[in-house]
């Protein structure tokens, strides 16, 4: 019986960790201000993104995301099928 609640304890884990998660992407080729407009577009398809904040002054954008509904690989993707390939920003996550 205390392996079998430790087994469910185990299983329901998973979503103790899963959720929201936040990351600070830099794209440096955003290079004129119509740019952060194209940039979030292509980032809010990305099944999963809950909030994004571009910033044309800094080249960076804010994302939150769902971790069980995408990833970084993902956002990386969208921003880069729209021309502005992207990373995450060093010491941000």
């Amino acid at each position: 019986m205390k392996n079998f609640i430790f087994l469910l304890l185990l299983a329901q884990s998973g979503f103790l960790f899963a959720g929201e998660q936040s990351v600070v992407l830099f794209i440096p080729s955003m290079d004129c201000p119509v740019c952060p407009i194209t940039i979030k577009k292509s980032l809010q398809k990305v099944v999963g993104v809950k909030a994004v904040d571009v910033s044309y002054e800094s080249k960076t954008a804010a994302v939150v995301f769902d971790d069980q509904l995408s990833g970084l690989p993902d956002l990386l993707k969208a921003t880069e099928n729209v021309g502005y390939p992207s990373s995450l920003q060093d010491g941000k996550k």
